[in-house]
């Protein structure tokens, strides 16, 4: 399995509720379409500091496909076209990181 995990911020003139709700319920549908993701998980930040850091990022998406070549196909797709272009609505990419990996379990 890989996977593609997006690191991601709100667009600033979005307030925290609203970023949240928006990506939960109306992108998270639009993004679960998406053909061969296994796996499609949100994990929203929860707004306080730890100590004296303040979160990086709002959130972070996790999306999971069989192999690379099941990922390539899935970028090929409308509902991958649909997803990037709603994510303009809520995310601002200038503040955005994103990778591909694969999982190690260690414990």
């Amino acid at each position: 399995m890989v996977k593609i995990v997006y690191c991601i911020s709100k667009l600033p003139r979005l307030n925290n509720e609203e970023f949240h709700r928006y990506w939960r319920d109306i992108h998270g549908p639009i993004a679960g379409r998406i053909p061969g993701c296994r796996k499609y998980v949100q994990s929203h930040t929860i707004h306080r500091s730890l100590g004296e850091r303040e979160p990086a990022f709002d959130g972070v998406a996790e999306l999971w496909f069989d192999d690379w070549k099941a990922l390539e196909a899935a970028m090929a797709t409308k509902e991958v076209a649909a997803a990037l272009e709603d994510e303009r609505k809520f995310i601002d990419h200038s503040r955005t990181a994103f990778f591909i990996a694969e999982e190690h379990h260690v414990i």
